[in-house]
């Protein structure tokens, strides 16, 4: 694991737990201590972490901001590269004038961020942030689905949400998932979400997938589509390419944006051949 993914890790860890141990990291990350003090250090630079004995607790200002920020809105920063590359390379497949369905989530939202300069835009979306990001595109008509809030996504679901879905034919459907694995497909961890996700593939001619590298191998509670519903898939170059090439013989089309490079941190010196 380069030196910028466990650090994004720790920071993931953070955000989830509050605080972390030094013993807890070097057994999770299989490095040296010297190695998790180091990136603490960093963390502490960045204003992130006050360090205390054996370990280390966010700070007070950001443990203060994070109790007031929803789950959705964390996870935009989890990956957020990665995310970002993948949610550029999705908007580059809209032309002027199409109709898109957009899923809720922090990867669709990356894709509306790119989205801004498409001409005569049409977005049907069951995310509020999604259609929030997408009426920053003065020329886009936003159609936003009824149904039940749900807080944690801040998206809508429910009988009504389907039921306005079966009166749209869209150019693409951009979808997000909990997992992708081999044997179940496509996955969401929340029944009520699948529902709307299996009439979001329904209103559209062609279906990407969009997902980071972390998704791929994970299996949520209920499947949404297979492979044989997605026409496209789009990720990252820190994806494992073996999961990628058996996608690909179910003949989904498979676009991987490289952001390992850019994400690539020399390691320092001190640390010795990182395992």
């Amino acid at each position: 694991m380069i030196v910028i993914q466990r650090r994004n890790k720790i920071k993931e860890l953070l955000l989830q737990e509050r605080s972390v141990k030094v013993a807890d990291l070097v057994k999770e990350f299989q490095v040296s201590e010297e190695t998790i003090r180091r990136d603490l250090n960093q963390l502490e630079k960045e204003g992130i972490i006050q360090k205390n004995y054996g370990g280390a607790i966010l700070t007070e200002d950001l443990q203060h901001v994070i109790s007031a920020i929803l789950p959705v809105q964390q996870r935009k920063f989890q990956y957020y590269e990665e995310k970002d590359a993948i949610g550029r390379e999705a908007a580059s497949l809209v032309g002027e004038g199409q109709i898109v369905v957009l899923d809720s989530g922090s990867t669709t939202w990356c894709v509306a961020r790119h989205l801004k300069e498409v001409s005569n835009l049409v977005v049907v979306t069951n995310g509020m942030n999604v259609a929030e990001e997408c009426s920053q595109n003065e020329e886009a008509s936003i159609f936003l689905l009824g149904g039940k809030l749900v807080k944690k996504s801040m998206s809508l679901v429910g009988p009504q949400a389907v039921d306005e879905l079966n009166k749209y034919s869209a150019h693409y459907t951009f979808l997000g998932t909990s997992g992708i694995t081999l044997g179940k497909g496509f996955t969401s961890s929340d029944l009520y979400e699948a529902e709307v996700k299996r009439a979001m593939v329904k209103a559209g001619s062609k279906i990407v997938v969009v997902a980071d590298h972390s998704k791929f191998e994970r299996q949520a509670l209920v499947s949404f589509a297979g492979f044989k519903e997605v026409d496209i898939v789009i990720t990252s170059d820190l994806a494992d390419e073996g999961v990628l090439r058996a996608i690909r013989s179910f003949g989904v089309q498979v676009i991987v944006c490289p952001v390992r490079q850019t994400l690539k941190e020399k390691p320092d010196s001190k640390d010795g051949p990182e395992r």
